[in-house]
């Protein structure tokens, strides 16, 4: 009998749930997640050159150099993960999409979060000081 394998981009049917968190909404684990799983692919649609340079969007994805998504839309669950110092997911690019793995053993009640990378965070989080988890901790 053949052992089906699951590939490393195949997203799970995990119970992830949108819910109030410190800094706002966030998305939740709802089940124990093991380390190496493929939660969620983060989805929009792509943006044009112009729109890349106009957009507002806060939820602007850059794939490349010459393709971005806009993930603000509401069915795109994955815009609920917030960023963390210390996160417990990372993203990874395969093909053009975007998706997010857990960087380690996920508790039922953890929020998911993944570090927004540097021009993001510099041009968001760090003029309003961040208040990630990690970082609310640490000042305790």
């Amino acid at each position: 009998m053949a052992t089906m394998y699951k590939r490393k981009f195949e997203v799970g049917q995990y119970a992830l749930r949108v819910q109030r968190s410190p800094t706002g909404l966030g998305l939740f684990a709802h089940e124990p997640i093991k380390r190496g799983s493929c939660l969620i692919e983060y989805r929009g649609r792509s943006l044009s050159q112009k729109e890349q340079h106009t957009s507002r969007s806060k939820y602007l994805f850059e794939i490349n150099k010459h393709k971005t998504i806009d993930g603000g839309v509401r069915t795109n669950t994955a815009r609920y993960i917030n960023h963390s110092c210390r996160p417990n997911c990372e993203i990874d690019i395969y093909k053009q999409r975007v998706y997010v793995l857990a960087k380690r053993n996920i508790k039922p009640g953890e929020e998911l979060s993944y570090d927004y990378d540097t021009e993001y965070f510099d041009t968001y989080i760090k003029p309003k000081g961040c208040k990630c988890v990690a970082c609310a901790t640490a000042t305790k």
